[in-house]
């Protein structure tokens, strides 16, 4: 017996699902990965309501300075950010920033730094499914622009450019890293492939910053440095403060 559907649950059945409508989000979404980083986000958002929780995953939309907001934990890995993106994607949010964590392939990019990520490599196992090995995966530029100058106001030491997606946190060879660096990647992430392509594809505008967490080059772990925490904690006030430069505030 045949499937009675061409794919068993698609992006738009989800959403039905977690009964989410268009009228119920902002026009923005801002995407941190683990809940912590969303209660820090939801602090400083007036009024958030809870539009749906879903497994681990849970929306809220509220305003910030007169801009409606949608905030989700969005993931840490390309299976569940392909998730949550298709359901953002699906309700029309129309631009999506991820706030993130990244390791270093630079041995100049310090623990603390941020990465705003111009275009993809893409080595997830999520997107093979979506788009062939030609297609690239590219940030919206204005977004990005808008990203990377709100950081060097807030006097953040910023890089940009190619940022590598990898769903073998540990395998990351000397080989492979080198390959890649060779490609132009200045930095490695578990997400910004997935939320980016599914967010191209569907013609959500979408942009990723991330906080360098760790160097990859030189070995050096900053999980318990202050910088990195420090970092982090700027991610949601260059996120928030881009949402206002957008919306022209």
């Amino acid at each position: 017996m045949q499937m009675q559907k061409d794919i068993h649950l698609t992006g738009k059945d989800l959403t039905a699902m977690v009964q989410l409508r268009p009228q119920d989000v902002g026009k923005y979404a801002i995407v941190p990965g683990p809940k912590d980083r969303l209660e820090v986000l939801l602090k400083k958002i007036e009024n958030p309501v809870r539009n749906f929780s879903f497994m681990e995953y849970t929306m809220y939309t509220g305003n910030y300075q007169g801009i409606r907001v949608t905030a989700i934990n969005g993931g840490r890995f390309s299976t569940d950010t392909s998730i949550t993106t298709e359901v953002m994607c699906n309700v029309q949010i129309e631009n999506i920033l991820r706030v993130g964590t990244c390791g270093a392939l630079n041995e100049n990019i310090k623990v603390g730094d941020l990465v705003v990520a111009d275009k993809i490599i893409r080595g997830d196992g999520v997107t093979p499914y979506y788009v062939d090995k030609d297609f690239k995966t590219l940030a919206d530029k204005k977004i990005s622009d808008t990203l990377e100058q709100v950081a060097k106001d807030l006097g953040v030491t910023v890089h940009r450019g190619c940022v590598w997606t990898t769903d073998a946190l540990l395998r990351e060879t000397r080989e492979l890293v080198e390959a890649k660096r060779k490609e132009g990647a200045m930095a490695v992430d578990m997400v910004s492939s997935a939320l980016l392509t599914i967010a191209q594809l569907n013609k959500v505008k979408a942009g990723s910053i991330l906080a360098v967490s760790d160097n990859v080059i030189t070995g050096e772990m900053g999980f318990m440095n202050p910088l990195y925490y420090i970092a982090e904690t700027k991610l949601i006030e260059i996120a928030l403060e881009t949402v206002k430069r957008l919306e022209g505030k």
